[in-house]
C-alpha cells in the first residue's frame, strides 16, 4: 500500500508532520480530514517491493518518468499562469473553475502540467493557496501567502492582479539587465576575436617576412612577436589555469563564507556598489508594498521581504532591522541604523510612517529606483562598450605602429646594406 508523508494543523492550530498508509491520495486526505486535521502538504513516498534490496530504488528511470521530469513546471510558468487565471476570474469564474478550464485548454506542455496538478489538488478539496504551496519550484512562500490572504479577505482577484504587476516589473528589470549587457558582451567577443586573429594568424607570417629580410627589429615589433610566441606555446596552459581559478572561485563563492565575503567586496566597488544598493532598495520597496497592500501582517511581510534581498550583507542588515521593528522601533529608524539604505529613501519612508501612508511611500520609492536602475544600466553599457572599443583601438594602433616601424627599419637597413 502506498505511504504518504504529510504536514497538517490540528484544530488548535498546532502543526505536525507524520506518515500515513492509504490506498490513494484522496483516501489519505479523507482519513486526515476525519481526524480533524487541515492538510498543508502531502506527498507520496517512494517505496521498494518486499524482498528487493534498497539499491533497486536507484534503477534507471522509465521513459514515462523521464517524460514527466521534462514536463515538470518551473518558475517561468508562474507569471503566464497568474495572467491566464486573472483573465478567467475577471470573466466571473471562480478560482477552482478557472484552474479546471486551464488544465483542459492550455496547450503549452509545462503550463498544462502545472494547471493539471493544481486542479488535481483543488478537486480533492484544497484551496488554491494550498495547491500552489505543493509546487514550491514555481510559487515561493510569499506568493502562496498572498493568495491565502486574498482568499481569506475575499479579494483574490485584486491580489492576483497586484501579483501580476509585481512579477511583470521584476521580469522587465531582468530583461533590461540582459539587454544592457548583451552589447558589451558582444563587443568583448569581437575584440577578443580580432586580437586572437592578429596574434595567431598575422603575426607569425609577419615574423617570417621580417626575418627573411634581415635586420634588427624595433622594440615594439620584438615585443609583439614575443607575446605572440609566448601565447602560442603557453596559451592553453594559461587558459586552463584561468578556467580552474574561475571554477574554484565560483565554488568558494557558493559557500556561506565565500558569498558573504564576495558580496561585501562588490559593495566597495565603484558604480557596482551603487547598483547593488539600488537593487536592494527596489526589491525591498516592491515586495514590502505588495505584501502589506494584500493584508499580510508587518512581521510576516518583513520576513518574506528579507528573502527577496540578494546581497547577503544587506540581507543580514535587514534581518537586524526587522528584529528592531518587532521590538517596537520605526522601520525607517531601524533601517537607518544599518547604514545600507540611502538617506532619501529613509526620509520618504519616515514621512509615510508619520502620515500613515507607508504603502504609497514604498510604491513611490520603487518607481523612483526603477528609473534609477534603468539609467545605471544605460551608463554601464556605455562605459563597458567605450572601454572595450578603446582597448581594441589601442591594441590595433600598437600593432600598426609595430608593423610600420619594422618595415621602415628593415627597409632602411636594406638600403644601407646596398
Amino acid at each position: 500500500m502506498p505511504r504518504f508523508s504529510y504536514t497538517a494543523r490540528d484544530r488548535a492550530g498546532k502543526s505536525s508532520s507524520a506518515e500515513l498508509d492509504a490506498p490513494s491520495r484522496k483516501a489519505a486526505l479523507r482519513v486526515l480530514s476525519a481526524r480533524g486535521l487541515q492538510v498543508a502538504a502531502i506527498s507520496e513516498l517512494a517505496s521498494t517491493a518486499p524482498g528487493k534490496p534498497a539499491a533497486a530504488k536507484e534503477a534507471k528511470p522509465s521513459r514515462a518518468e523521464r517524460r514527466a521530469a521534462q514536463l515538470a513546471p518551473r518558475s517561468q510558468e508562474r507569471l503566464p499562469f497568474l495572467e491566464a487565471l486573472y483573465d478567467l476570474m475577471s470573466s466571473g469564474l471562480s478560482a477552482g473553475e478557472a484552474v479546471r478550464l486551464l488544465s483542459v485548454r492550455i496547450k503549452e506542455p509545462r503550463l498544462r502540467s502545472l494547471c493539471a496538478g493544481l486542479w488535481e489538488r483543488i478537486s480533492e478539496g484544497a484551496p488554491l493557496s494550498r495547491a500552489m504551496a505543493e509546487f514550491p519550484q514555481v510559487f515561493d512562500p510569499s506568493i502562496t501567502n498572498l493568495i491565502q490572504a486574498g482568499e481569506a479577505t475575499g479579494s483574490l482577484n485584486d491580489t492576483v492582479q497586484r501579483l501580476i504587476s509585481h512579477l511583470t516589473a521584476q521580469k522587465e528589470l531582468r530583461r533590461e539587465l540582459v539587454t544592457a549587457m548583451a552589447y558589451p558582451i558582444f563587443m568583448v567577443f569581437v575584440a577578443g576575436g580580432v586580437i586572437l586573429f592578429f596574434l595567431f594568424f598575422l603575426l607569425p607570417r609577419l615574423k617570417t617576412l621580417l626575418t627573411s629580410l634581415g635586420g634588427k627589429l624595433p622594440t615594439s615589433t620584438a615585443l609583439l612577436i614575443g607575446s605572440s610566441n609566448f601565447l602560442l606555446h603557453y596559451g592553453l596552459f594559461i587558459l586552463g589555469g584561468l578556467v580552474f581559478a574561475a571554477i574554484s572561485f565560483w565554488r568558494w563563492r557558493a559557500t556561506p563564507a565565500g558569498r558573504a565575503t564576495t558580496d561585501a567586496w562588490m559593495l566597495r566597488l565603484p558604480l557596482l556598489g551603487e547598483f547593488i544598493v539600488a537593487q536592494t532598495v527596489l526589491a525591498f520597496s516592491q515586495t514590502l508594498s505588495v505584501l502589506l497592500e494584500n493584508g499580510i501582517t508587518a512581521a510576516e511581510a518583513l520576513r518574506m521581504t528579507e528573502k527577496q534581498i540578494a546581497n547577503t550583507v544587506h540581507r543580514t542588515a535587514f534581518n537586524t532591522a526587522t528584529a528592531r521593528v518587532l521590538e517596537g522601533e520605526a522601520l525607517s529608524a531601524a533601517l537607518g541604523r544599518t547604514g545600507c539604505f540611502p538617506d532619501l529613501v529613509l526620509d520618504r519612508l519616515s514621512v509615510g510612517e508619520n502620515t500613515g501612508n507607508v504603502v504609497p511611500s514604498l510604491k513611490q520609492i520603487a518607481t523612483a529606483y526603477q528609473k534609477l536602475i534603468a539609467s545605471q544600466l544605460n551608463l554601464f553599457t556605455k562605459i563597458i562598450a567605450s572601454g572595450v572599443l578603446m582597448a581594441v583601438f589601442i591594441f590595433v594602433g600598437f600593432i600598426a605602429f609595430a608593423i610600420v616601424s619594422a618595415v621602415f627599419q628593415v627597409s632602411a637597413s636594406f638600403k644601407l646594406g646596398r
